[in-house]
């Protein structure tokens, strides 16, 4: 009967500690936000982006845009009511989030670098980046 108990107990404690293990090493949720058409998802997603951090602020985000998408990180860039994006940028970016441009869109609609807020950083292509944090760095997807 002493026997039971011992490994009853030693099978509870390796459970335990195993449990706490993973809780102390849990990682924070990690979101991609695609965006490719600044005038249907831009406001709106800047926006969900804003109310995500608002509840879960340990969350690591990253926006990937492509084709008219890329617009929303451009100088100047407004939505169609006037509403300039990169204030709003700018303050996502002080709160972690990270902005990408595809560079085959640049390319496509012969854009230039320098034609981009700070903020904006650049990836080969957005779609092979989409796909690589997905699947490569387990990123949930989230297009708004």
């Amino acid at each position: 009967m002493k026997a039971f108990i011992r490994t009853v107990l030693m099978g509870f404690l390796a459970v335990s500690l195993s449990v706490g293990s993973n809780l102390a090493s849990a990682e924070p949720t990690k979101v991609v936000y695609h965006i490719d058409d600044a005038a249907t998802q831009g406001l709106k997603g800047l926006r969900n982006i804003r109310n995500h951090l608002d509840v879960s602020p340990q969350t690591k985000i990253i926006v990937v845009t492509h084709a008219n998408g890329v617009d929303i990180l451009m100088e100047g860039g407004k939505d169609k009511s006037g509403t300039e994006y990169a204030p709003l940028v700018a303050a996502l970016k002080s709160r972690g989030v990270r902005f990408e441009v595809c560079e085959i869109t640049l390319r496509n609609r012969n854009l230039k670098r320098d034609q981009f807020i700070l903020d904006a950083e650049f990836t080969p292509s957005g779609v092979v980046r989409i796909a690589d944090l997905q699947f490569k760095d387990k990123y949930a997807y989230i297009r708004p």
